[in-house]
């Protein structure tokens, strides 16, 4: 398996694992949390098929990926993703983030520019501001942060099996578009993380990236469920649509905050066409 060095851990090597398959202009997918670049099965497939050189990989702390006890921030994620750039010498590459992986996107972008990059793509993804203060009323209160960790570490497991049915809209979608199969899947994926990298990210999303979106100068497609009950629309995907100058806002109706999988069809129509467009 191929794996890309971006630090150490006492006497511990930090390593990266990802794939690297097909040619042509590279497209970088970030996945979300609790889970790694496995969630994005339905997104490769055809990706490759339309000629693209498609590269994920795994977020420290999830999937094969290195299970440090530190860096679980985004400038971390940020520089993480950099040195992936770097080390495959990906020039005029897509970046697409679902979820979380929207903010490492972000973030690098307002960190490292867009020399290397060409697009962006925030699927279902946490900026703008989530933590609510002074600056950012209609915001999320810290006790829900803490409220999510207490539950993470008081039963990690159970706590995936709830998150996970609010991340598919189960009571709506289950046995129509996601099976319990795929939601047992992605369960089987997301326990399997580190819990310490799984309760540590917690505190990231409370990250305030208003100064990186208004950095962003490339193309920028935005794609969020009216139905996203994770990060609900109004104050992540539209918001984000208002602060990155240019960007292109796609609502998809009932959408779930899992909207790769369970509307992979029209996610993956949206993609294709944005990232053909001159």
């Amino acid at each position: 398996m191929p794996y890309i060095h971006v630090g150490e851990e006492n006497s511990g090597s930090i390593e990266l694992y990802y794939e690297d398959h097909g040619t042509g202009t590279p497209v970088v997918l970030i996945h979300g949390w609790p889970l790694s670049s496995a969630s994005w099965e339905r997104q490769v497939q055809p990706l490759l098929n339309a000629g693209y050189r498609v590269v994920s990989y795994d977020r420290r702390g999830f999937g094969h990926s290195s299970r440090p006890t530190v860096g679980y921030d985004y400038d971390s994620f940020a520089l993480d993703l950099h040195h992936l750039l770097t080390k495959l010498d990906l020039r005029q590459a897509a970046l697409v983030g679902f979820s979380m992986g929207g903010g490492e996107v972000v973030r690098y972008l307002g960190r490292y520019g867009s020399e290397r990059v060409r697009k962006a793509v925030l699927i279902s993804a946490v900026p703008p501001c989530l933590l609510k203060g002074d600056d950012n009323p209609d915001g999320v209160e810290l006790n829900v942060f803490d409220g999510i960790r207490k539950a993470i570490s008081t039963d990690r497991p159970a706590f995936l099996s709830g998150f996970l049915a609010d991340f598919f809209n189960v009571d709506q979608l289950g046995g129509k578009r996601v099976s319990s199969q795929a939601i047992q899947y992605s369960w089987n994926n997301a326990v399997g993380a580190s819990p310490r990298g799984t309760y540590d990210c917690v505190a990231a999303w409370g990250t305030d990236f208003r100064q990186d979106l208004a950095k962003i100068n490339i193309p920028t497609l935005v794609i969020h469920g009216d139905a996203d009950r994770i990060l609900p629309i109004s104050a992540t995907g539209v918001r984000s649509h208002q602060l990155i100058r240019g960007s292109h806002l796609v609502v998809v109706g009932g959408g779930p905050h899992g909207i790769i999988w369970t509307h992979a069809e029209n996610v993956n129509h949206e993609l294709l066409q944005f990232l053909a467009a001159a």
